[in-house]
């Protein structure tokens, strides 16, 4: 692999020492990143680079880890629906190893909303998050993978 080249200079901050390196793109592509990160409010590029760093990195661990990685989990659904209700409590119970918190919130008369932070190995962790994602009865699920923290810069 071949090796990066970097600025040699360096500047302090905070955090420890900084790395500048330029990067070559497209204007086109370079326009569309610059109203990206207007619109998401980020106050200069770097901090758009980096935080798109750190997401692929945490992409990675769940693709490498050895140790754990996070999840939270949200799933709504109608609690008149009771075999949902039910199961979401049966699965809660069966995999209370990788558990860590959960919260229920009434969104109306018939929806809730229930949110899982599990945690442990990528595997069992995916497989977790899946079977919740997937009860029937469950309106809409979605999964954000992230990071214990530890191996990140």
């Amino acid at each position: 692999m071949k090796k990066l080249v970097r600025e040699k200079k360096k500047a302090k901050r905070k955090g420890g020492r900084v790395a500048r390196f330029s990067i070559s793109m497209e204007e086109e592509l370079l326009e569309a990143f610059d109203s990206l990160i207007a619109r998401k409010g980020y106050s200069n590029r770097s901090e758009a680079v980096r935080d798109l760093i750190r997401n692929r990195l945490v992409v990675d661990e769940w693709e490498h880890a050895k140790g754990d990685v996070v999840a939270a989990v949200a799933v709504v659904y109608d609690h008149n629906k009771q075999i949902v209700v039910g199961r979401l409590m049966e699965l809660q119970h069966q995999f209370q190893k990788h558990i860590v918190c959960t919260t229920h919130v009434h969104l109306d008369e018939n929806n809730c909303l229930e949110v899982v932070i599990l945690r442990g190995k990528p595997r069992s962790v995916r497989e977790v998050a899946d079977k919740l994602v997937s009860l029937r009865g469950v309106k809409h699920g979605a999964i954000m993978a992230t990071t214990t923290g530890k191996e990140l810069v």
